[in-house]
């Protein structure tokens, strides 16, 4: 998974491609987003997506707290 796209631009990722990336279940994307948890999503429309960096930025954050 890359970071940016060709124009320089944070990649958008689906509901299924942040699933895969974090190895969790779909639903569990589904329940931080109630909970105010997990990697901030953008509603485009009626879909949802991640900001590939957002991802990488929130995953990042996890380790941090757990290593305080």
């Amino acid at each position: 998974m890359r970071s940016l796209n060709e124009q320089g631009k944070t990649a958008l990722m689906t509901i299924d491609e942040v699933a895969a990336y974090l190895q969790v279940p779909v639903q569990t994307l589904y329940t931080w987003r109630v909970r105010s948890k997990g990697p901030l999503a953008i509603k485009v429309g009626r879909h949802l997506r991640w900001r590939s960096a957002d991802v990488e930025q929130w995953l990042l954050d996890q380790q941090d707290r757990r290593a305080v």
